[in-house]
C-alpha cells in the first residue's frame, strides 16, 4: 500500500525556475545546467524502480522522507513496511560500469574510459540503518530493519571483489528487487507488528516527515540581481509579455495567456520567498497598477495575513499542482 507518493522534487523544481531566469551567459549556467541533469536521472531511476514496488501490495511503501534524529537529519529514498521487516532501498541511477571498492568505501563508475569516483551506497544505506533503528527506537519500536542498493540502469554492469560480501549480498538490479525481497520474507518469518501498528507507525513517520526548506540562491551563490524578472511566455520563453485589456499578451510572438502571472509566481516561490506583498508582486512582474495586482493576488485566494498596504499574501507548498498539468 503507497501512503506516500514519490513525485518531483522540490529542488528540482527550484532548480528548472532558477534556469528559466538565469541569463544565458550566466558564469554559472553551465554548473547548475548540469546539477539539474544529474538529479533529474536520479528521479528517472527512482521512478524506473517504482515499477516493481508497485507490485508488493502487502508492504506498506513511503517515499521521500526525511526524519531528525535529535541533532540532523537524514533521509531515506524508499522505505517498505512490512510486519516482519522494514526495508530501505537506496536507488542509484548510474550508467556503465560500476566498481564497488570496499578498501577506501568508495563507488568507481567507468564510462568512455574515463573513472570517477562516489560516496559508497553501502555505507549511506548502512548510516540510515543505523539511524532509522534509533528514531523507531524511541518511538518504542522494535523491528529487524534491512537496506539493499537497487541499480535502475539495466545496463549497468556491476563488479565488486569476490569477497566484498555486503555488495555481493545488497546490490542489484532493479529486476532482481522482487526475488531478493522474497528471500528476505524467508530469513524474516515471525511478525513483529500487527497491521495496526504498521499502519501507526507509517502514520508517525508522515507526521514527523521535514521537507528540506533549500535556498536554491544561496546554495549556488546568487544573489536576486542575478536573476531576470518580468513574466516569461509560456510559447516563446521571451520576457515580453505586458498586461493589456485584461489579460497578459506576449509583445514578442502575440500570444495571449491569461494565467501567465501564475508561472511568475510560480519561479518567486521558488527562488526568493514563499510570501509576497502586492508591491513586491508588481515589481517581480512590471506591474504598474496596484489595484489589478490586488485583484490578480486575491482572486487565486491564498491564505493572507495583514491590512491594507501591509497585506502579505502566503503561498502554501503545494498550491501550483493544479496548474501543473495546464
Amino acid at each position: 500500500m503507497l501512503v506516500k507518493r514519490r513525485k518531483s522534487t522540490d529542488f528540482i523544481q527550484s532548480i528548472d525556475a532558477l534556469l528559466r531566469r538565469l541569463p544565458g551567459n550566466h558564469p554559472k549556467r553551465a554548473l547548475i545546467e548540469n546539477d539539474l541533469a544529474k538529479r533529474k536521472a536520479g528521479y528517472r531511476g527512482e521512478k524506473a524502480v517504482d515499477y516493481f514496488i508497485n507490485s508488493l501490495t502487502e508492504f506498506t511503501v513511503i517515499h521521500d522522507i526525511r526524519l531528525y534524529n535529535g541533532t540532523e537529519f537524514f533521509q531515506i529514498d524508499t522505505l517498505l513496511l512490512s510486519p516482519s521487516f522494514i526495508l530501505i532501498l537506496e536507488i542509484k541511477n548510474i550508467s556503465g560500469t560500476i566498481f564497488f571498492d570496499p578498501t577506501f568505501n568508495q563507488l568507481i563508475q567507468t564510462k568512455q574510459d574515463m573513472e570517477k569516483g562516489f560516496l559508497d551506497p553501502l555505507m549511506q544505506a548502512r548510516r540510515q540503518q543505523k539511524e532509522l533503528t534509533k528514531w523507531l527506537f524511541d518511538m518504542k519500536v522494535k523491528i529487524p530493519i534491512e537496506y539493499l542498493i537497487v541499480i535502475s540502469n539495466p545496463s549497468t554492469v556491476i563488479k565488486a571483489s569476490s569477497y566484498h560480501k555486503n555488495a555481493l549480498a545488497r546490490v542489484l538490479h532493479a529486476n532482481q528487487l522482487l526475488e531478493r525481497i522474497d528471500k528476505l520474507k524467508v530469513k524474516y518469518p515471525e511478525e513483529k507488528l500487527t497491521v495496526k501498528e504498521i499502519r501507526k507507525v507509517s502514520k508517525m513517520i508522515i507526521k514527523k516527515h521535514s521537507p528540506p526548506n533549500y535556498n536554491i540562491l544561496k546554495y549556488y551563490n546568487l544573489q536576486e540581481k542575478d536573476i531576470i524578472t518580468g513574466i516569461q511566455c509560456h510559447s516563446c520563453s521571451k520576457f515580453s509579455v505586458e498586461r493589456v485589456r485584461g489579460t497578459w499578451k506576449c509583445f514578442a510572438c502575440n500570444i495571449v495567456d491569461k494565467e501567465a502571472h501564475i508561472k511568475a509566481l510560480q519561479d518567486y516561490f521558488y527562488l526568493i520567498d514563499s510570501s509576497i506583498t502586492n508591491h513586491q508582486f508588481r515589481s517581480f512582474t512590471y506591474l504598474s497598477s496596484s489595484n489589478i495586482a490586488k485583484k490578480l493576488l486575491t482572486g487565486l485566494k491564498l491564505p493572507h495575513s495583514g491590512e491594507k498596504k501591509s497585506r502579505m499574501y502566503h503561498i502554501p507548498l503545494n498550491f501550483f499542482e493544479k496548474y501543473r498539468s495546464k
